[in-house]
């Protein structure tokens, strides 16, 4: 017997019960590791930008412009190039557009068909054709799998019937339908796995959009962000991370987020800020969940003194006979005495009516099935890291000492380091869904913001930056990754904790906005390392200088794309625009890799490996086929 256990090969005898089975399928396997390695998409930090989100996908970082005036660009043009390219990004409301100027004429609706079954042809040529009709919409197999694959022969028999499928898609009205259908074929095909390296949350108007978008996502996977693990924490019945959630979204003004799309009402909060603040505003919304965010926050860190977070508990460093505070660089003014809940001698203690609306927002907040919905699906989709193809992934940080060795942090009576302490933040996550234990909840909030967790990677001034007017205070000190993520001979370092070789391996990194308006690059580590968080929010993109990286892993080589900012929909539909995008080749490959060369290959020659060896049982008499 060789690798596999005769149990084994047994099981699989019975989806290949014979010797032409196994062998169609060997042959199979080995076809597809001759394959070119589908193209990967990274993107990162879209806190909540749908539409800028959504226009990236749709584009593919720029991949399907490149692909098109591949085709077309030489004989029709540039301007016919981008009208296409609306076409394939919205087709439902390009097409409803050109219609309504009356430029939706049969021809140009036959043109279009013919133009987008030459691309989806070119593109489906890396995959199999099993694949390519998986990947099809619902429906429109049959017709775009005949598209797809014509046959050239003397009495040019199959065109003929190609061009009467189109006349047909055309007078049955159906050629709308079917355009939507080839667009999505080829947004499917030119990118074949998308990553989305953390932070969908918070900032931008409409997280929950892009997670609409990215539900219709066939291939992709999460790295959780921290507002990721923020959000977590808080749809599983964290009160700290509910109430850090409710001040971020009134501090960006995306109240609208909670009770249009997961139906948790402000009313309860703009009531208890009126009768006890004496006011529903902005203001006093924003300083009472500053005040409850401080309380259940300390009461986190006085039930876990490990945590390492007393330095954390500001509401007893207050002197409330003249309104100061006594931190670390000395003692400042607060900018308000206007703190009628906050009892000197308990500070953290909630009065009756706040521990009321904490109940009603633990309760509101785990009751929202459209808000379980969503964090489900990051939830099963997420990872704290991945390797993925020779590259690790990760959002926020592996923590490291003043001297760049691996931080060894205790959690539980245990210490972790490296990559012990990613999979441990990972059960975290899992274990807080799951079971929603106080312990899980309160690490959770840990995670989000501790000194040392890898989501967070600095410490937060979340009271300074509320309650103190002197900016001095409001600097977040950073872990050490950050000072070394330029060191190469430390990212090697990252790179063989995790498996990976560190000659030819990369990180994948999001979370600190690149400064490129400041000349700051997003390559580091001499290429080993790359920080694709650019500025997608709007929020950031003055400090930032653009509107995002995204990162594109071909066959070919690794291309970081930089983009400008988004005009909206209305404008690609009236004037063709696009995201202006820069693309620098990051790694040109010496040959081109293929299925065999990435981690499904690997995957693919075990499966080869073992189908071998039930071939030969088979051959030699010891399993009966049937």
């Amino acid at each position: 017997m060789g690798e596999f256990t005769r149990e084994y090969l047994e099981l699989l005898s019975e989806k290949y019960p014979n010797e032409a089975a196994v062998c169609s399928e060997i042959i199979n396997l080995d076809a597809i590791l001759a394959l070119p390695k589908g193209t990967e998409h990274f993107i990162s930090d879209l806190h909540g930008e749908s539409g800028a989100v959504r226009h990236i996908l749709n584009n593919c970082s720029g991949v399907i412009l490149e692909k098109v005036r591949n085709l077309f660009e030489e004989k029709r043009g540039e301007g016919a190039c981008r009208a296409l390219c609306s076409i394939i990004y919205y087709p439902r409301e390009e097409l409803a557009a050109l219609r309504e100027r009356g430029e939706l004429t049969p021809q140009r609706l036959r043109c279009a068909l013919e133009d987008l079954c030459l691309l989806a042809e070119t593109l489906s040529s890396k995959y199999t054709r099993a694949y390519v009709r998986e990947s099809m919409p619902a429906g429109w197999e049959f017709v775009l799998d005949e598209l797809l694959h014509i046959q050239r022969d003397e009495d040019a028999n199959q065109h003929r019937y190609h061009d009467t499928i189109l006349d047909s898609i055309i007078s049955t009205g159906s050629a709308d339908s079917v355009i939507g259908a080839l667009a999505l074929l080829i947004k499917r095909l030119a990118v074949d796995r998308l990553h989305v390296v953390g932070d969908i949350f918070d900032r931008g108007p409409d997280p929950a959009g892009i997670i609409e978008t990215l539900m219709r996502q066939r291939r992709m996977d999460i790295q959780w962000g921290n507002h990721d693990i923020l959000w977590l924490g808080a749809a599983a019945g964290s009160p700290a991370c509910i109430f850090t959630v409710l001040r971020i979204t009134c501090d960006y003004g995306n109240e609208m987020t909670l009770e249009r799309r997961y139906g948790v009402s402000l009313r309860a909060l703009g009531e208890f800020c009126e009768r006890v603040y004496g006011s529903a505003g902005q203001e006093a919304r924003k300083l009472a969940l500053s005040v409850l965010g401080f309380k259940l926050e300390g009461q986190v860190i006085l039930r876990h003194p490990g945590y390492g977070m007393n330095d954390r508990l500001m509401l007893n460093r207050i002197n409330y006979r003249d309104w100061t505070v006594s931190l670390d660089s000395g003692v400042y003014p607060l900018n308000t005495t206007n703190l009628p809940t906050v009892n000197p001698g308990e500070p953290y203690a909630l009065t009756p009516e706040e521990a009321a609306l904490v109940e009603e927002y633990v309760s509101a907040f785990r009751e929202s099935q459209p808000l379980r919905r969503h964090l489900d699906f990051i939830y099963r989709r997420g990872s704290t890291y991945l390797v993925c193809n020779g590259n690790l992934l990760f959002h926020g940080c592996i923590p490291l000492t003043a001297d760049g060795k691996f931080a060894k942090v205790r959690h539980g009576g245990r210490w972790y380091s490296g990559k012990a302490l990613m999979d441990y933040a990972d059960a975290v996550v899992k274990s807080a869904w799951v079971r929603g234990d106080e312990g899980a909840l309160d690490m959770m909030w840990y995670l989000w913001c501790g000194n040392d967790s890898p989501f967070s990677g600095r410490v937060f001034h979340t009271f300074e930056r509320a309650m103190v007017d002197d900016k001095d205070t409001w600097a977040e000190p950073r872990n050490p990754y950050f000072r070394f993520w330029d060191n190469e001979d430390t990212a090697r370092m990252i790179l063989a904790e995790f498996g990976l070789d560190p000659d030819s391996g990369h990180i994948i990194n999001g979370h600190t906005p690149v400064k490129a308006v400041k000349g700051e690059k997003p390559v580091k580590a001499g290429g080993r390392l790359f920080v694709i968080d650019g500025g997608f929010c709007k929020a950031y993109q003055k400090t930032t200088g653009i509107a995002g990286y995204t990162l594109i892993y071909s066959s070919h080589g690794i291309r970081l794309k930089s983009h400008r900012p988004f005009e909206g929909v209305a404008r690609v539909l009236s004037d063709n625009a696009d995201i202006e995008s820069d693309s620098v080749s990051i790694e040109e490959f010496p040959r081109r890799r293929y299925i065999a060369d990435s981690d499904e290959g690997a995957t693919l020659r075990r499966r080869i490996a073992a189908l071998s060896e039930l071939l030969e049982l088979y051959r030699t008499g010891e399993l009966i086929a049937k």
